[in-house]
């Protein structure tokens, strides 16, 4: 079988499907693939049902604080298979709606391993191993990535796990590690300490989540204490040795002190590796760095002709809403069009921890490593009245400003719903706003979007709040 296309992805992400749909808008005859499940591991196994655990991690913490709020609810419980159970129901609504979305526009899905095969060409081995070729005048290349392993912590999804054995367990661990402190290794944290885990978050650098704001850190340090965890930094695991019992872990602290501790359960989380390998990119020469990602044009397009690549097996941020941006740059670069190029600075990150966290734009000491004279504003959330009626006064929202110019450099927030509001700072850095549109915002009350304002304010020393 053999069918030419205008354009074939293969990977059908959150990059991936987001792609194809663009470029069925624009007329392009297109195809996907996919070895496993539409929406790939985003959809399945990674953002949206960790999201759906974190909610009910979340219920389950209110419900056991009802009293904070004037009401008494006993009897509370976690059931941990339901909570799974709901997680997946989730996970399976949304891949159904992106095969819906395939239909609706007409996109041919093929089910199986997909390999570039020779210039223009695609095989793809379906379930009974038998090949069909696809024709291809542009492919893009979305394959995603997976967790990366410790040579000494290979997961075998039992008492050493990675994202995906965390999103499915069979049991609550009673004593929990977690290996490395990034979005992903504190969310699970946060899930499984609000389930009821006594958690330990160990990281190699000197403060968690390394690549957020210092004074963000240094919160969330504060906070997941308070909680309960048991936080290492500037720390490392030297060795773990499983049983069916447990795990036994030899931690060396910043002092390069090593003590030894028994742990039900370990999960790593320690970056990612590209989905690279024996899909033909070596084969047609495509130009990849050093740690083996490939290396692509602000198009997205690779040293090859004809060939593109978009998400996790490109440079970082590895971000599902980037991976869509790409996909659409893409898409429009292949239709003939000129994409305006992603801006890696106005691209927000986001952590869905208890307190959440969310950013955009440089930290306090990157704007001043890169030379900007700054002006600082920080606001506190026990500054505001919506956050204290709903119970959540902890937190703050940072801004970096240049001082020169008054562009917004950059935005920093720890508490809750800071998720839904980081938006807000993303929309203005894209239109390069300075402080005095910021200021001249008329923002709702009372809201905790409030905060942000009054963050702009206390940077040029003007606060109404506090």
């Amino acid at each position: 079988m053999s069918d030419t296309y205008d354009l074939v992805v293969l990977g059908s992400g959150p990059g991936g499907y987001v792609a194809a749909i663009r470029a069925a808008q624009l007329g392009l005859k297109t195809a996907i693939v996919e070895r496993e499940l539409l929406g790939g591991i985003c959809l399945n196994w990674g953002c949206i049902p960790t999201k759906a655990l974190l909610r009910s991690a979340e219920i389950f913490h209110y419900m056991s604080h009802a009293k904070d709020y004037g009401l008494r609810a006993e009897g509370i419980a976690a059931d941990l298979q339901a909570v799974v159970k709901r997680s997946r129901g989730v996970a399976k609504q949304l891949n159904q709606g992106v095969g819906h979305l395939m239909k609706k526009h007409k996109i041919t899905v093929c089910m199986g391993d997909g390999k570039l095969s020779g210039a223009g060409k695609l095989t793809v081995s379906d379930k009974n191993g038998k090949p069909i070729e696809l024709q291809y005048k542009n492919v893009i290349v979305a394959t995603g990535a997976r967790a990366r392993d410790l040579p000494f912590a290979k997961a075998d999804g039992k008492r050493v796990w990675t994202y995906r054995h965390a999103m499915t367990p069979t049991e609550l661990p009673s004593r929990l590690l977690v290996i490395g402190s990034g979005a992903i290794g504190i969310e699970f944290a946060s899930f499984y300490n609000d389930m009821g885990s006594e958690v330990t978050v160990i990281e190699m650098l000197d403060r968690l989540v390394p690549v957020e704001d210092a004074d963000v850190s240094t919160h969330l340090e504060k906070a997941l204490k308070k909680q309960g965890m048991t936080i290492m930094t500037s720390a490392g695991v030297a060795a773990l040795e499983v049983s069916d019992s447990g795990v036994t872990a030899k931690l060396k602290d910043k002092a390069g002190k090593e003590t030894t501790a028994e742990f039900s359960h370990v999960i790593v989380a320690v970056g990612i590796v590209p989905n690279t390998e024996n899909i033909g990119l070596k084969e047609l020469g495509i130009a990849t760095d050093e740690r083996g990602f490939v290396i692509t044009d602000t198009a997205c397009r690779t040293n090859v002709a004809g060939v593109w690549a978009i998400g996790d097996i490109t440079a970082p941020p590895w971000l599902a809403h980037k991976a869509m941006h790409e996909g659409v740059i893409a898409a429009e670069a292949i239709a003939g069009g000129h994409p305006h190029a992603m801006d890696p600075r106005n691209i927000p990150g986001c952590t869905y921890c208890r307190p959440q966290i969310a950013s955009v734009g440089l930290t306090e000491a990157k704007a001043k490593e890169a030379g900007h004279e700054v002006k600082v504003g920080t606001f506190p959330f026990i500054g505001n009245g919506k956050a204290i009626a709903l119970g959540e006064s902890d937190g703050f929202v940072k801004t970096v400003f240049d001082a020169k110019t008054g562009e917004l450099l950059g935005a920093h927030m720890i508490g809750a719903e800071v998720t839904e509001l980081i938006q807000g700072y993303t929309i203005g850095k894209t239109l390069e706003t300075t402080e005095a549109e910021l200021m001249g915002t008329v923002f709702p009350h009372p809201t905790i979007s409030e905060t942000m304002h009054e963050a702009v304010l206390a940077a040029y020393g003007r606060p109404l709040h506090i």
